[in-house]
């Protein structure tokens, strides 16, 4: 069989698409670990993304931790967090945030100082706080880059969440871990679509968003 034949074979399979095995219950859970993987990455990269990107200090620093971070192998990483913590959704968290601050804290930072300097001179001369020049100046420019370091992100973890099935968890790494294990085929290859599929249904949210949060003039620019 080749893969188009695994592929029909396993999505018209009607016991794939019920119980807790099924493709609702395992998408869902999914979607679960990457939405809060990437909530707890947002809330580290982007605040100190934006602050240091608006006063211009700790760029090297910032370049170092995104290397240090993206070096770090989440199957490993993984390993050790089950090994220290035990079994869980700790464990599974870790690496999947320590991958997806990176590019979030790394872009964030780059946007906030590609932000022409000319109107922040001219807020700043206005008299205007630093939390309404950063917030109401920098951050809509800046805005397009920031979306797509969080795009970034997204999809990396959508595409390594799959590591939870090792761990006893679910998502649709389930399909995979089980089909080599029981070298049922038509289960792996079922399971590959499904993380490609969510990858893509995620880039097109986030181009959705861009649409609707950036304005038209940053758009054309």
């Amino acid at each position: 069989m080749n893969v188009l034949n695994f592929v029909n074979a396993f999505f018209s399979d009607s016991a794939h698409w019920q119980g807790y095995d099924g493709i609702p219950a395992r998408l869902g859970e999914h979607v679960q670990y990457t939405l809060e993987a990437l909530a707890f990455a947002a809330a580290i990269g982007l605040p100190i993304g934006l602050v240091t990107g608006h006063y211009g200090r700790g760029g090297n620093a910032l370049s170092l931790v995104a290397t240090g971070g993206r070096a770090l192998p989440s199957f490993g990483l993984l390993v050790l967090m089950t090994t220290l913590l035990g079994f869980g959704m700790l464990p599974v968290m870790i690496p999947l945030v320590v991958l997806a601050v990176p590019p979030i804290l790394v872009t964030t930072y780059e946007a906030m100082r590609s932000v022409d300097p000319s109107p922040v001179d001219a807020a700043r001369g206005m008299g205007m706080h630093e939390s309404r020049i950063l917030f109401q100046v920098e951050l809509p420019v800046a805005l397009p880059l920031i979306l797509s370091g969080l795009r970034s992100a997204a999809i990396q973890i959508v595409s390594t969440a799959t590591i939870a099935a090792y761990v006893s968890l679910g998502g649709l790494g389930r399909y995979i871990v089980d089909g080599l294990y029981q070298r049922n085929y038509e289960k792996v290859v079922g399971g590959a679509t499904l993380v490609a599929v969510l990858a893509l249904v995620t880039l097109a949210l986030f181009w959705a968003v861009a649409r609707v949060a950036v304005s038209p003039g940053v758009r054309r620019s």
